[in-house]
């Protein structure tokens, strides 16, 4: 089954073919990086206009890279949820147009569970159940995946997430967008005990996450230097924030993976594709002797191989959305709606 596959919930146009979930025929994101670096992060407006000028191009592109037009394909699939609302209106009306015109079942896919999906496109064999730690610029969640389409979240923030937390932290340093990716490359040269940072926690929820508290240290510890005229040493405390974040990740994370008993255990998202997470992760699967789950770094960030990988299995449970489709800004991963 090949199913053409769209994304544009936040700030990359892609477009990819995808066969039987598993099997990349083509991939193709278009980025806006550079649109949005002047302004230290995405610029709603920005990235609804420079989608609707790329997605035709992008699509046409996968299609030519997978060498199939749109006869050949068997469904259309897009990210309806969640994410910048704009953003989504753009893919979720240009794969109406095209289900319309071709006639071709419209598979509506959640954002999310297109990140878990990326780890079945990395690792063929890999099969539910398993535990997912979901990091990115908007999300933090620790899921169970009992089935393919099967998910119940466990843990999740209750204010920043970990990439929306890294990034902020960044840019108070002074550090160029994209923050978290420039922060972790920082933080390589430095010393992660030089500067004493906290580990917030959510009394009578152990496993949910608040990053809110760690962000505001770190911007007062910039805040204090300049006005005593101190100079910080970024290395030092780009390194220092990476191990706070990353501790309170894996904290959680192991947590519940001996609670709830599993032995599998994935990352998907934005942040997964941070070295010092993946370092951790490793070391303690090691240690705790489970499976570890890591998407090729290719497909840790947006993109549409795995809205396509994750839209197989949603098709095969009978979720085909109508023409009435809409796009959500927010929507639960464990009970959406289309």
């Amino acid at each position: 089954m090949k199913i053409l596959a769209i994304e544009s919930s936040c700030d990359e146009t892609a477009a990819a073919v995808v066969e039987n979930g598993r099997k990349i025929l083509s991939s193709v994101v278009a980025t806006q990086i550079e649109s949005h670096k002047i302004f230290g992060g995405v610029v709603p407006e920005i990235a609804s206009r420079m989608h609707i000028e790329a997605i035709s191009a992008v699509v046409d592109e996968a299609l030519e890279k997978a060498s199939v037009t749109l006869s050949d394909l068997d469904a259309i699939a897009v990210t309806y949820a969640p994410g910048l609302i704009g953003a989504l209106l753009v893919g979720v009306n240009f794969a109406k147009g095209l289900s319309l015109a071709t006639g071709l079942p419209l598979i509506p896919v959640h954002h999310l569970r297109g990140h878990i999906a990326s780890n079945y496109l990395t690792y063929p064999d890999l099969e539910p159940p398993f535990m997912c730690l979901v990091v990115s610029g908007g999300h933090s969640h620790i899921v169970t995946v009992d089935d393919y389409t099967s998910f119940k979240i466990i843990g999740k923030t209750r204010d920043d997430a970990a990439g929306e937390c890294l990034d902020k932290a960044a840019r108070a340093m002074g550090i160029p967008y994209p923050g978290g990716v420039n922060l972790d490359k920082i933080a390589a040269n430095g010393n992660d005990l030089a500067y004493c940072l906290p580990h917030p926690r959510v009394d009578g929820s152990e496993y949910d996450f608040s990053f809110s508290g760690l962000k505001t240290a770190a911007i007062n510890i910039i805040h204090n230097a300049e006005q005593k005229g101190e100079k910080i040493n970024r290395e030092d405390l780009c390194a220092s924030y990476l191990k706070a974040v990353t501790d309170c990740l894996c904290k959680n994370t192991v947590k519940a993976m001996e609670e709830f008993g599993y032995k599998k255990l994935a990352l998907a998202g934005g942040v997964s594709a941070n070295s010092v997470l993946r370092r951790r992760m490793k070391e303690l699967s090691v240690q705790h002797g489970w499976q570890l789950f890591l998407p090729e770094l290719s497909l840790c960030g947006d993109n549409a191989a795995m809205i396509g990988s994750q839209a197989y299995y949603e098709f095969k449970k009978g979720n085909v959305a109508s023409q009435s489709l809409n796009a959500y800004a927010t929507m639960p991963i464990d009970n959406p709606v289309f």
